[in-house]
């Protein structure tokens, strides 16, 4: 406990003792002052979570930007010019408009819509004329003509329906000895069990790409009067992964050391029996093509225990390329291993930060803050990317260096001029900004590279959309068919196939193979393959 002094004893101490006192005194207020100031940064950050956590649960999620005067800088001589978009493209020398009257522009109707809604859907044509005795007493015998049918057209949609396929398989014998054939058949998926290819894609179109879990698939089939447990598909699950899909998954594998340019995310999932303490994370890894290869995608997932950097290191070795990725540092640490990989960074992680920092600005005063004028800067570097994803990767890049790259080296010479501290937000984001600049440069060298990894994170949002229904997967090998599943599906979804059928054909066909001697097979059976039945597209 402090001691307290009063002005009598106070005049009593000789000065010597006064100013050890005075000094003992500063000491303990620059300790509280700084105990004070750990205390205030700790709160703001709180207060900083308390408010985004607001905005994430009941505010939207979208980052777009509504103000709509464009704000832009660049570097002039040295030093950051700012300027409004109508300051950067106004023209003195054109001519004023003669009609100063304003008009909202009409929307052009989009023609033949409905048509092409319907196309590619089988029709079933029902009549309805007049009978001959009706058309008499309505125009008098012979007092009609034929005109063109009305037609009205109306969707009419057929419930699923189970059947049973009994195959008879004729056996015949020689009268003079014993010798015996059996008509040919199509080899059983798994032996002795009642499972059909087209039964399993509709558990795996249900459970992999409708997000369902399989106790509500079950509920399904039993309204159907089709008795099918959960333990029966998800066994099904697992050893049809196992056996024939494994096969077109390795495949892609090596298919997909093929691209230039790859794209990679990864995202925890739980599993309740992999010989660790409940709770512990387990990560689906995903590795993609680069999303502006428009044909050909490839989609695989990966499941491991730990995000450590050995799976990566495993699954891309051999891989001479560029793999996008946010700013995890195991990829940058495999890039320093292997001379052969590149990483580049994603902006859709950096303008996320700016973006977080920007909301937690008192709204009247957003527009003055500096996350707003790197909001917009960014804003304006995608901007100008958008215009350029139909141009050929040579376009492109030429594209990136003429205009994007001068927005780049602006966004970045500014943010060096900023002086923030680490330990808040608007902090957080400029320093992660600076700690990536070198992977955020890298797709204006190459026109294959996106901007950002958002193709990663929409390939395994089906995953994440499943893994909220199902909570939990229940083992490991359940994990590793779960990727492999999911790896087929979202591969033919990324290339504009049914997965249903996609996946009924692969169970229809793969098992005939399984006695090949080598895998050439596979190519007819890519999602490319123009040997694939043209109803398994999309129309």
């Amino acid at each position: 406990m402090a001691v307290k002094y009063t002005e009598e004893q106070l005049n009593t101490i000789d000065k010597s003792f006064l100013i050890r006192l005075l000094l003992q005194q500063q000491e303990q207020l620059e300790t509280l002052t700084k105990e004070l100031h750990t205390s205030n940064e700790k709160m703001q950050l709180l207060m900083e979570q308390v408010i985004l956590g607001k905005q994430n649960r009941f505010g939207r999620s979208s980052e777009k930007m509504d103000d709509t005067n464009q704000i832009s800088f660049h570097e002039v001589d040295g030093s950051i010019v700012f300027f409004n978009e109508a300051e950067a493209v106004s023209d003195l020398s054109v001519s004023e408009p003669e009609d100063l009257e304003l008009r909202s522009p009409k929307q052009p109707k989009s023609k033949g819509k409905k048509e092409a809604d319907l196309s590619g859907l089988p029709v079933k044509r029902i009549d309805h004329y007049l009978s001959e005795t009706e058309l008499e007493e309505e125009f008098g015998e012979k007092g009609w003509k034929q005109l063109p049918d009305a037609i009205s057209r109306k969707y009419h949609f057929v419930p699923a329906k189970v059947e049973v396929e009994e195959h008879h398989l004729g056996v015949y014998a020689s009268k003079t000895d014993e010798h015996m054939v059996k008509a040919g058949h199509p080899k059983a998926l798994l032996h002795g069990s009642l499972v059909s290819p087209s039964l399993a894609a509709a558990i795996i179109n249900g459970k992999y790409v409708n997000a369902v879990p399989l106790y509500r698939l079950e509920q399904e089939f039993q309204r159907y009067g089709l008795q099918i447990t959960r333990q029966n598909m998800a066994n099904w699950c697992i050893r049809l992964g196992e056996e024939y899909l494994s096969v077109l998954y390795d495949h892609l594998h090596k298919k997909l050391y093929s691209y230039h340019v790859i794209q990679a995310d990864e995202t925890p999932v739980l599993v309740n029996h992999d010989g660790r303490k409940a709770g512990s994370k387990s990560w689906m890894w995903v590795y993609r093509s680069g999303h502006l290869y428009q044909n050909r995608q490839i989609v695989l997932y990966e499941y491991q225990q730990t995000r450590n950097a050995s799976h990566p290191r495993e699954f891309l070795k051999g891989y001479d390329g560029i793999c996008v990725t946010d700013g995890y540092q195991v990829y940058h640490t495999l890039e320093k291993e292997l001379e052969e990989l590149r990483i580049a960074g994603c902006w859709v992680h950096c303008r996320r930060r700016f973006d977080e920092a920007l909301k937690l600005i008192n709204r009247s005063h957003q527009k003055e803050s500096e996350a707003f004028l790197l909001m917009k800067q960014i804003q304006a570097i995608y901007r100008e990317e958008g215009k350029l994803k139909d141009l050929s990767s040579d376009e492109r890049l030429n594209q990136r260096q003429v205009v994007i790259k001068p927005l780049v080296d602006a966004f970045f010479a500014y943010l060096k001029t900023i002086k923030v501290s680490r330990k808040d937000k608007f902090g957080d984001a400029v320093g992660y900004a600076l700690n990536q600049e070198k992977y955020l440069r890298v797709f204006l060298t190459d026109g294959d590279i996106p901007i950002d990894n958002n193709a990663s994170e929409r390939a395994i949002r089906g995953f994440c959309i499943g893994k909220k229904n199902w909570q939990m997967i229940d083992t490991i090998n359940g994990a590793k068919t779960s990727a492999i599943i999911y790896s087929i599906v979202e591969t033919a979804k990324a290339n504009h196939l049914k997965p249903f059928d996609y996946v009924q054909y692969l169970l229809e066909e793969i098992p005939q193979h399984m006695d090949d001697t080598d895998c050439s097979f596979m190519e007819d059976l890519l999602p490319w393959s123009e040997k694939l039945p043209s109803e398994i597209r999309k129309a």
